[in-house]
């Protein structure tokens, strides 16, 4: 029976900085923290600051954190919890072993493939997505939505968004688009409406937020409210730094890492200062500026590592990591992509993110290409075969079987090749076929290959629906919400 979900429990391990190199980063950031500070342009979440030690500014809405009262607050993460799904068995234990694949999020085009252009994505989109990633077992959990709905009001868009990712998923869902303290007030309200309420929500927590910073040292107002929305629930919550190299961030990238580490920081104390004890995590997508646009493109050397030392970071305060991971500057699902998505998914594999935001999106995170994301689901599955390392026990070691053999025989037909036979990586879209067999089958490629899987699922595949009355509040709710926020 195929799993619902497909984590990776690594065996292997990269470690990108020493331990004295990690004690530096750390203790740079505590300086940070508490002598320039984190700006926090919300009311409510200064008051809890203040409230707890924390020397703060009204008028700049910059705080400054002790280290005493960093290094309590962080204390106060659980050591491991549930993001549970509306499907049990998308369940997925937050323990520092597994690493979670998530798509990407927030885009706002759809690669058409068979037209060969890009469109502006919609609510349907929304729903479309969401139905895409519930197909596959190596993606865990729905991150953002994929794309964002644009054909509808701009105030209520991630409720709309939502609605549709819960009424096609039956996986776990981390938005990352609810802002302000009314519209997560409305989406707990949703996630409550299928599991049978908010209190029922905080034993299956169906639902989590996750907030980007505002690169350097700074968070977003709105973003903060949600959090606390989400905290005040007990539902996981956290912050993703996006500091780019000689932008946002200073041009090394042990500066870089300095300032990722303080907004990272910055945000789990504030949650755990208003809600001691509720879950938490980490978040990061640093990256470097790119010198001919200025811009952020995903996709480079400096990621990888970056992302690597991230992780290691979280580890350090024991406290779970989202990375952002396969993200691309390249249009198209092509050679570069297939580089950037190989190398980034390694690097936060092999130290062994919690999760790993995401697949599916092209051009900077703007395009979601379905076939794309089928290869990446592929890229996955190498990396986690070699994240497998190579166990070496009694029976692996086959002695029996190899003095049996003996030279000059074949292995084929014994016992213990059927035992383990399907425990070598069999590619879905990789091409490895006779080339005259190649050419008979039209020559087809991963791309090709792809392609043909993504239609098969877009046409056929169908997630487990939620109950008429519930998908009937659910737009009880967006409908409330749209006249109390939009005006509609």
């Amino acid at each position: 029976m195929t799993p619902r979900i497909n984590p990776i429990t690594p065996r292997l391990w990269w470690d990108v900085l020493s331990a004295s190199e990690l004690e530096r980063i750390h203790e740079t950031t505590l300086e940070v923290l508490e002598t320039v500070g984190v700006r926090f342009p919300s009311e409510r979440a200064l008051d809890v600051l203040a409230g707890s030690g924390c020397e703060v500014d009204r008028a700049t809405q910059i705080a400054r954190l002790p280290r005493a009262v960093v290094m309590e607050a962080v204390s106060q993460v659980p050591d491991s919890y549930v993001l549970a799904g509306r499907d049990p068995a998308a369940d997925m234990l937050i323990d520092g072993k597994h690493c979670y694949l998530s798509n990407d999020g927030s885009g706002v085009f759809v690669w058409d493939h068979h037209k060969g252009e890009k469109r502006t994505s919609t609510k349907q989109d929304a729903a479309t997505s969401a139905r895409f990633v519930d197909a596959l077992p190596n993606i865990s959990y729905y991150w953002g939505p994929v794309v964002t709905s644009q054909d509808v009001p701009p105030a209520t868009k991630a409720l709309h968004d939502a609605e549709a990712v819960f009424t096609n998923t039956s996986k776990h869902f981390q938005t990352v688009t609810t802002v302000g303290a009314k519209p997560a007030r409305y989406l707990v309200e949703m996630a409550g409406a299928i599991v049978g309420g908010t209190d029922e929500l905080r034993a299956r927590p169906i639902l989590s937020f996750m907030q980007c910073a505002v690169d350097p040292l700074a968070h977003d107002g709105p973003n903060l409210e949600a959090n606390l929305v989400a905290a005040e629930h007990g539902l996981a919550a956290g912050f993703m730094p996006m500091p780019l190299a000689a932008g946002t961030g200073p041009a090394t990238l042990a500066g870089n890492l300095v300032v990722q580490n303080a907004e990272a920081l910055s945000g789990v104390v504030l949650i755990e200062l208003a809600y001691p004890g509720v879950p938490a995590f980490f978040a990061g997508a640093p990256s470097v500026i790119d010198l001919k646009t200025g811009g952020y493109t995903g996709g480079s050397p400096e990621d990888y590592l970056l992302a690597g030392a991230s992780t290691q970071l979280a580890h350090f305060y024991g406290v779970p990591m989202a990375m952002g991971t396969m993200a691309t500057g390249a249009k198209e699902p092509d050679w570069q992509a297939a580089v950037d998505d190989s190398l980034s998914t390694f690097a936060s594999v092999m130290t062994n993110a919690d999760m790993m935001n995401g697949a599916g999106l092209l051009n900077g995170s703007k395009i979601l290409s379905y076939p794309h994301m089928i290869m990446e689901s592929e890229i996955y599955g190498i990396v986690q075969t070699v994240a497998d390392g190579i166990v070496v026990d009694d029976e692996t070691l086959a002695l029996d079987v190899i003095k049996k053999v003996g030279p000059n025989g074949t292995y084929l037909a014994e016992k213990h090749t059927r035992r383990h036979m399907k425990e070598i990586w069999r590619p879905g879209v990789w091409d490895r076929t006779p080339y005259d067999t190649w050419l008979r089958d039209g020559k087809k490629g991963a791309l090709e290959k792809a392609t043909e899987i993504a239609d098969d699922i877009l046409a056929n595949y169908r997630p487990e629906p939620l109950p008429d009355d519930v998908v009937a509040e659910l737009r009880a709710i967006v409908a409330r919400a749209d006249k109390e926020l939009a005006g509609a």
